[in-house]
């Protein structure tokens, strides 16, 4: 009867360690989707910071082909040639600048595109561990009830007798 006890009591505490396992599985998956959402932000950041960065670089080409075509037409003043001159240099740098700019960002939407697939499995995979939890939990329930018949059933023998 005492070995019945301990072995329900061993059952019990094993399926309240299963609950406890599911519920911390539960919230690392609520914590890596809550980082996925997060990078899945990052990511519509950046193309968005993409996009406008290529809107830049086209109106900063622009800009140097029309300030390129302007100094063609327009050499009847050395100062205003000069200015145009300055124009193009700063426009030119801020083009390159604006290249690296855009070449980084890609770089680290690649980096977050990795990152979010990483978070993806491991979603995944902690999704496929708290459903191994869960059938755990409901086998360990269903030992749990059979025992309980079986320790009923033996209460009633020992009744009888």
């Amino acid at each position: 009867m005492d070995k019945i006890k301990e072995r329900m009591n061993a059952l019990r505490v094993e399926a309240d360690n299963a609950v406890q396992r599911a519920e911390t599985a539960e919230s690392k998956c609520k914590q890596l989707e809550q980082e996925l959402y997060s990078k899945d932000q990052d990511i519509t950041s950046l193309n968005h910071r993409v996009t406008v960065l290529e809107a830049e670089l086209e109106k900063a080409e622009a800009k140097v082909t029309e300030l390129k075509a302007s100094s063609e037409d327009s050499e009847h003043s050395k100062a205003t040639s000069e200015n145009l001159a300055r124009k193009v240099a700063l426009l030119e740098e801020e083009l390159d600048a604006a290249e690296k700019n855009v070449k980084e960002t890609m770089e680290k939407l690649r980096q977050v595109d990795v990152k979010a697939e990483h978070f993806e499995r491991q979603v995944q995979r902690v999704e496929q561990e708290r459903d191994s939890w869960e059938k755990k939990y409901e086998d360990m329930q269903a030992k749990y009830k059979s025992s309980q018949a079986e320790l009923e059933d033996l209460v009633k023998t020992m009744e009888n007798i």
